[in-house]
């Protein structure tokens, strides 16, 4: 169980993985998400060490290079709805080894979390 901090309270997370095969970069899928359809495109800058994300709808790009920051919700800044996932999707090691997101570590320890819902803890 992953455990975050919202709104000054923990909140424990069920969560489920999105896969990203470093091997394919740059490439792209689609996946479904909060029941909708999305293309996600996956890209690598060796230069800053940095993944970043483009995300699809309808056959319309609605972002581009969003990158992925380790805890950072994606998304979360340029959030607007019926446009993107209903769901939260966060960079997280689950092992709590990783604080950050690198290409020695995304897909082995740190891993792209979907919050399927939550449970407060008191």
């Amino acid at each position: 169980m992953v455990i975050w901090q919202q709104g000054g309270k923990e909140v424990a997370v069920k969560k489920d993985r999105i896969e990203i095969n470093k091997n394919l970069i740059p490439y792209s899928f689609d996946i479904t998400l909060g029941g909708e359809i999305f293309e996600i495109g996956v890209n690598y800058n060796e230069f800053a060490d940095m993944f970043t994300l483009s995300l699809t709808k309808d056959r319309e790009l609605i972002c581009s290079g969003e990158p992925i920051v380790y805890g950072v919700p994606l998304f979360k800044d340029i959030y607007v709805s019926g446009k993107y996932p209903v769901i939260r999707i966060v960079p997280y090691d689950e092992s709590n080894e990783k604080c950050t997101v690198t290409s020695e570590n995304f897909n082995e320890t740190v891993f792209l979390l979907i919050d399927n819902g939550s449970d407060s803890i008191e």
